[in-house]
C-alpha cells in the first residue's frame, strides 16, 4: 500500500490552518449557502467571460472587484474566531451587521465608476464631483480594511505611507520633495483613472489569475495532484533520503497546477514531512525541504504564480516567452534543493523507500491518466498563441468533463459546486491585495517617486563602488560592474524585506514600479529586471522573520519556525544566487535580446557546478565527509564558478580540483574524527 495517498479534505483543512490568506469565517448553514452561491456566481462570471468574451475593461474590473471586495467582508472576520456565531438582530445569519453594511458599501463604491458613461467620465477625470470623492475615499478605506483582514497589516501600512507621501510632498527632504496633492486630487487619480485601483494589477487578476486558480482547484480535485505525487515517488523514492527527494519532485510537478507556496507546502508536505521525520531527518530540516521546494511552484512553468501573468502586461510579451525564460532558473532552484538533500542523506546514511512503500505507477496511470488531458489542453492552447484566459477556460472545461465522466474517479455535481466556490474563495485575498497595490502604483505615477528612488539607489551604489575600487584591482571588477552588483544587492534586500507578510504578487508589483527602473538605468533588459525582483519576492516566503511557507511547514512538522526558516533559506541558495547570474549573463533566460549560445552554456554550466560545490560546503559532504578547510575552498570555488566569466570559472575549477581528488582517494575511509 502506497504511503502517498492524497487526502484532499485533510489538505484543505491544513491550508486553512496555516495559510492566513484562507482562514475563513465559520458560517452557519444558511449564511454558508448564500455566500457559497455568491462565490459560485463569481466563478461562473469569470468562466463565461473567459470563454465567450470579456466585458469592456473598466466594467470587467469593476464587476470583479465588487464581488471580491464585498465577499471579503462576509468571508473574513474582522478578528479571528473559531466558532460559528449565532444569529441575532446585530448578527444576521451569524455575520455582524456592520460587515453586511461594509459588503453593501463596497459594491456601491466599486460600481460607481464603471456605471459612469465614458463621455462623462472623461470630463470628470481631473474635476471629480463630490460623490466621486466620497465614494473614492470610502473605497480606499474599505480596501485597506479588507487587505488587513486577508493578508495582514504590512501591505495596508505601505499603502498608507505612500498616500501620506503624496499628500505631504512639500515637506519631504531633498530629492523626494514634490508639489504635493490635495485629498481630492489623490482620490481622483486613484479612483477615476486606470493608473490606480482599477489599474493593471487588478486587471491581471480579473483577466488571468482568477482563471488559473480555478483551474488548479479542479485539476487537483479530479486527481492530477495524486498522479503527480505518485510519479514523484516512483522517480525519486527509492534513492537515499527518498521522501525528501519525493518532496522536491512532487512540489515541482504540483507547482504546475498550483502557484501558491503555502498550498504547495501543506498539500505535498502532509505526506512527505512525516515520512522524512520517520526516516531520520530532523524535523526542522524536513519542514525546510518541503517549504523550499514548494516555493518553486511560483517559478515553475507552465502555470507559475500570479506575477507571471503580470509580466505579460508589464512587458507586453506573450506568455510563452515568459514560460521559456523561466525554465533554466526554475531548474537551478530545484537542483540546489535536490543536491543539498542528497548530500545530507548520504552524510547521515538515510535510506530510500522500500518497494512496499512505493506507489504502483502502472495502477496510478490506469486510474488517473485522463486527469492529464486538461493540462495538455491548457498547454496546447497556450503554445498555439491563444490568450491565457481562453487556455484556462479550455483547461477548466476539460477538467469538469473528466471529473463527470471518468469512471475511476467521478465527481458529483455537489463537488463541482464546491470547486467553483472554493476557487473563488482562494482568489479573494489576491484580488483585494492587487487593488490595494494599485494605490501604491497610483502614487508612484502621480508623484514620480519611482524614478527618484531609482536615482537614490543607483547613486548610492555608484558611490560605494568608487570607494571599493580604490583598494580593489580594476581588472577584477570595474566601477560599472560593481555599481550594478551593489544595486542588485540593495534591490534584493528590499524585495525580501517588502515580501515579509505581503503576497508575492503585491511585492512584485511594488518592486517593479519602484526598484526595476534602477536596474533599467544600468542597462539591464526589462525581462531580466522583472525576473530578478520576482525571484526575490518569492524568496521572501521562506526568509525570516516572516517566512510564511516555512512557518506553515514547521507547524506541520512540530519544528521551530525560525530555525526552519533559516534552514529553508540555506536550501534556497540556488534561487538566491541564480538571479545575480542571469543579470550578468542574460542568455540564461533564453529569450533575451542579447542571447548567445556560448554565454548561455558558460553561465549555466558554471552555475550548476557552483550550486553543487556550495551545497557540498553547507552540507559538509561531497564524495565523503568534508573537512573544515575543504568547505572553505568549496565555497570560494563555487562563487568563482557562479560568476559568468571564463577566467573566474577556470580559477574555480583549479581551486576545487585538489578537494575533489582528495575526497575521491579517501571515499572508502571512515569519516574523519575531526570533521565538524
Amino acid at each position: 500500500m502506497s504511503q502517498f495517498e492524497f487526502d484532499e479534505a485533510k489538505a484543505r483543512e491544513l491550508e486553512e490552518t496555516f495559510d492566513p490568506e484562507i482562514r475563513f469565517r465559520p458560517l452557519a448553514p444558511l449564511a454558508n449557502a448564500l455566500v457559497g452561491a455568491a462565490l459560485v456566481a463569481l466563478s461562473l462570471f469569470h468562466y463565461w467571460t473567459a470563454g465567450f468574451g470579456l466585458l469592456p475593461e473598466l466594467i470587467h474590473r469593476g464587476v470583479h472587484l465588487a464581488f471580491v471586495l464585498g465577499l471579503v467582508f462576509l468571508v473574513f472576520p474582522a478578528f479571528r474566531t473559531g466558532a460559528v456565531a449565532k444569529s441575532s438582530v446585530l448578527m444576521p445569519l451569524g455575520i455582524p451587521l456592520w460587515d453586511w453594511a461594509l459588503f453593501a458599501l463596497s459594491v456601491v463604491a466599486v460600481l460607481h465608476v464603471p456605471m459612469i458613461p465614458l463621455d462623462d467620465l472623461a470630463f470628470r477625470v481631473g474635476n471629480p464631483t463630490r460623490d466621486d470623492v466620497i465614494f473614492g475615499g470610502a473605497l480606499v478605506v474599505l480596501l485597506l480594511e479588507a487587505t488587513r483582514r486577508t493578508v495582514g497589516w504590512p501591505l495596508p501600512v505601505i499603502a498608507i505611507t505612500f498616500m501620506a507621501y503624496a499628500l505631504f510632498g512639500r515637506s519631504m527632504p531633498g530629492i523626494l520633495v514634490h508639489p504635493g496633492a490635495t485629498p481630492a486630487q489623490l482620490i481622483n487619480h486613484l479612483y477615476l483613472t486606470t493608473q490606480g485601483i482599477y489599474g493593471i494589477a487588478l486587471g491581471v487578476v480579473a483577466t488571468y489569475v482568477f482563471h488559473f486558480v480555478l483551474f488548479g482547484v479542479f485539476a487537483t480535485r479530479i486527481g492530477l495532484g495524486q498522479l503527480f505525487l505518485d510519479c514523484a515517488a516512483w522517480i525519486a523514492g527509492r534513492y537515499a533520503g527518498g521522501p525528501a527527494k519525493v518532496s522536491i519532485f512532487g512540489s515541482a510537478l504540483f507547482g504546475m497546477i498550483s502557484g501558491s507556496s503555502v498550498a504547495n507546502a501543506v498539500t505535498v508536505g502532509s505526506l512527505t514531512i512525516p515520512m522524512m521525520v520517520r526516516l531520520g531527518y530532523k524535523k526542522h530540516f524536513a519542514a525546510a525541504v518541503e517549504s523550499t521546494a514548494s516555493t518553486g511552484g511560483q517559478i515553475t512553468p507552465p502555470i507559475m504564480g500570479a506575477a507571471a501573468f503580470l509580466m505579460i502586461e508589464f512587458l507586453d510579451l506573450p506568455y510563452t516567452t515568459i514560460i521559456l525564460a523561466a525554465i533554466v532558473p526554475a531548474f537551478m532552484h530545484f537542483l540546489g534543493v535536490f543536491i543539498q538533500v542528497h548530500f545530507e542523506a548520504k552524510r547521515d546514511g538515510l535510506r530510500g523507500l522500500e518497494p512496499h512503500e512505493m506507489p504502483d505507477l502502472k495502477a496510478a496511470f490506469a486510474r488517473d491518466w485522463p486527469t492529464v488531458i486538461p493540462l495538455v489542453g491548457l498547454l496546447y492552447m497556450l503554445f498555439s498563441g491563444y490568450t491565457p484566459y481562453l487556455a484556462a477556460f479550455t483547461g477548466i472545461t476539460l477538467a469538469v468533463l473528466i471529473g463527470l465522466f471518468n469512471p475511476k474517479r467521478r465527481m458529483k455535481p455537489i463537488e463541482i459546486f464546491e470547486g467553483l466556490r472554493d476557487g473563488a474563495k482562494y482568489a479573494l485575498a489576491v484580488g483585494v491585495a492587487s487593488a490595494t497595490v494599485g494605490i501604491v502604483v497610483g502614487v508612484v505615477t502621480l508623484t514620480g517617486v519611482g524614478f527618484k528612488i531609482s536615482f537614490i539607489v543607483t547613486s548610492s551604489a555608484m558611490d560605494l563602488a568608487q570607494h571599493v575600487t580604490t583598494w580593489l584591482p580594476v581588472w577584477i571588477m570595474s566601477v560599472k560592474t560593481l555599481t550594478l552588483l551593489f544595486t542588485l544587492v540593495l534591490t534584493a534586500f528590499v524585495c525580501i524585506l517588502m515580501g515579509c507578510g505581503i503576497p508575492t504578487t503585491a511585492t512584485y508589483i511594488i518592486m517593479v514600479t519602484v526598484a526595476a527602473p534602477a536596474l533599467g538605468l544600468l542597462g539591464v533588459e526589462p525581462i531580466v529586471a522583472h525576473f530578478f525582483v520576482f525571484y526575490f519576492g518569492v524568496l521572501a516566503d521562506i526568509t525570516p522573520p516572516v517566512a510564511i511557507a516555512a512557518y506553515a511547514a514547521a507547524g506541520m512538522a512540530g519544528a521551530d519556525p525560525f530555525r526552519t526558516g533559516n534552514t529553508a533559506f540555506r536550501l534556497a541558495l540556488g534561487k538566491a544566487l541564480v538571479p545575480f547570474v542571469f543579470v550578468f549573463s542574460p542568455s540564461m533566460l533564453l529569450v533575451t535580446k542579447s542571447f548567445s549560445w556560448p554565454d548561455m552554456i558558460l553561465g549555466t554550466t558554471g552555475c550548476i557546478l557552483g550550486i553543487v560545490f556550495l551545497s557540498a560546503a553547507f552540507s559538509k559532504y561531497l564524495i565523503t565527509h568534508t573537512r573544515a578547510w575543504e568547505r572553505l575552498v568549496l565555497a570560494l570555488a563555487a562563487l568563482l564558478l557562479i560568476a559568468p566569466e571564463v577566467w573566474s570559472s577556470l580559477a574555480g575549477l583549479a581551486l576545487v580540483a585538489p578537494v575533489v581528488a582528495g575526497q575521491w582517494l579517501r571515499r572508502e575511509t571512515p569519516p574523519p574524527a575531526l570533521a565538524v
